[in-house]
């Protein structure tokens, strides 16, 4: 490689492979095409798109995203036989670059399984690859288990596989067993002790069973490979492989002890993050690196103090380089006065220090009784000398006829600016019906961007409580409400969202870029 190459770390996303493994992860055809689009614009160097043989349905995901990729390398997994090979090969032939990737467990234990001897293994492994660059110029070839194979066998595969012209050899950590010295020294060795390692690319696949999957990736650049097999938010078997987010932001942050580079345009990994969150059914931990929901979120007094004065002092990178608006300071009963008044302002309110002084000891008994304090709840807060008869709705009374005999019919009684008003409406059910009824005594053009139903209790006689989110003109707006009737549950919760919106238009003006905002009525 060149001296440029050298700094270079090519990124091999396996996410729509090995993420894919993760049990209940499973993707539909058109969401794995969404997906490689995305790893595709952000820079991925190659895509390990399926596994063709596996079935029909990953040999179609695996065709197609050959067929529409634009700039990575498209890659399918096959194992160490030619019917696999051969299904691959077909898989990627539209790719403009392709590769196949061909493995076999090298370790003791994984030699055991087909009974294969050193010497039968060693000449399946020539067969295999040699057959695989006979169909294209890019094989990648994997000892599975390779931390736990035998030192000279490791070296004696490796040089076969490079003889039978494979071009990248990965080093797999497959059981997340390796610490990150281990992982360094094994790279650094194969490289120094086998014949043609120099004319190769060293990659490395780590597991993250013990927590160390990141470290290990990174400790093997360090050792010399210059390949990172990962997944975005390090989803994969078991405890889940390398996360994609980490090592390329690693490399980003501390290119002054790790000076080498790749080119993922990292300002779009909150975005995949969230989207491959969403069609893999696996939630993104709150406290995860990078793209958790709390990785720029910060409550502490004294950390809020510092970073409304000076970012730098809580935060090594920015959230904008990772596709995110800014840092958030969630109110908590660890917030101190600076993060409240700062909060106030962004919400209208200007106050003087004995002003703020009286609602800060308000702010702290809600805080002690909520996890989080919303924008809506310290408008509530600024408004304790008035009551709900301010409000611009008021649900005043509710009444719903529904069955399997045809559409559900609502009447609702409702004051809007303080004069009582009745409407009547049909709607695909009950809530439908309610919610309806609500919109033609006061239309508007707030969208329903969440509907969600929880008990309180357990029994018949269980209490529901219903979040209710709302969007119009930038705005958006929480609604929750309690009762027994998850209909009427669902009304109150609807009407105090739209008086959330109307409250928020009020205090900050039309169009303004408003935060989210709640509001809890337990009545």
């Amino acid at each position: 490689m060149t001296t440029t190459d050298q700094n270079r770390v090519y990124i091999f996303d396996t996410t729509l492979r090995d993420g894919e493994q993760s049990p209940g992860a499973t993707m539909t055809h058109e969401e794995k095409l969404e997906i490689a689009e995305m790893l595709d614009d952000m820079g991925v160097d190659i895509i390990e798109a399926g596994f063709p043989i596996a079935s029909e349905g990953d040999f179609r995901a695996v065709s197609e995203i050959a067929k529409r990729a634009k700039n990575s390398r498209i890659c399918g997994l096959a194992r160490a036989n030619f019917a696999d090979i051969d299904r691959c090969a077909e898989a990627v032939k539209h790719a403009e670059l392709s590769r196949i990737h061909t493995f076999i467990g090298t370790s003791p234990l994984h030699r055991a399984i087909p009974n294969l001897t050193q010497d039968e293994m060693a000449e399946k492994i020539h067969e295999t690859v040699s057959h695989a660059r006979n169909l294209v110029e890019n094989v990648q070839w994997s000892p599975m288990d390779a931390t736990r194979t035998e030192w000279d066998y490791l070296c004696r595969v490796i040089e076969i596989a490079i003889k039978a012209g494979a071009t990248t050899i990965n080093i797999p950590d497959t059981v997340g067993y390796t610490a990150p010295m281990e992982s360094a020294d094994l790279i650094k060795r194969l490289i120094e002790n086998v014949p043609g390692a120099d004319e190769v690319i060293f990659a490395t696949h780590c597991h993250n069973d013990l927590g160390m999957a990141t470290a290990n990736s990174l400790a093997a650049v360090a050792g010399g490979a210059r390949q990172i097999e990962c997944t975005i938010n390090g989803l994969g078997e078991r405890a889940g492989n390398t996360a994609l987010e980490e090592v390329v932001m690693a490399l980003k942050v501390r290119n002054d002890i790790m000076p080498w580079s790749s080119n993922i345009d990292t300002t779009k990994l909150m975005a995949i993050s969230r989207r491959v969150s969403t069609v893999s059914g696996f939630p993104v931990q709150f406290n995860k690196a990078i793209v958790g929901k709390n990785a720029f979120a910060h409550e502490s007094g004294i950390h809020q103090d510092g970073m409304l004065k000076n970012k730098e002092t809580f935060e090594i990178m920015r959230p904008e380089d990772v596709g995110l608006a800014g840092t958030s300071l969630p109110l908590g009963k660890h917030s101190g006065r600076a993060a409240l008044r700062d909060k106030l302002e962004q919400l209208g309110y200007d106050l003087a220090d004995n002003q703020l002084k009286d609602v800060f000891v308000r702010f702290k008994d809600l805080a002690d009784r909520k996890k989080e304090v919303f924008d809506d709840d310290l408008i509530a807060l600024m408004r304790s000398g008035e009551d709900d008869e301010n409000d611009l709705l008021k649900l005043v009374t509710l009444r719903v006829v529904c069955g399997t005999g045809g559409p559900a019919d609502a009447t609702l009684v409702m004051t809007v600016g303080g004069e009582e008003k009745t409407a009547i409406e049909k709607g695909d059910g009950p809530v439908d019906a309610a919610f309806k009824a609500i919109r033609k005594l006061h239309p508007n053009a707030a969208r329903l961007e969440l509907y969600q139903v929880n008990a309180v209790t357990q029994g018949t006689d269980a209490q529901a409580t219903v979040s209710v989110r709302l969007t119009e003109d930038g705005n958006v707006a929480t609604g929750e409400s309690a009762d027994t009737d998850t209909v009427v549950a669902s009304a109150k919760a609807y009407v105090h969202a739209l008086n959330r919106l109307h409250v928020r238009r009020s205090k900050m003006g039309e169009g303004a870029d408003a935060r989210e905002v709640s509001y809890k009525d337990m009545a």
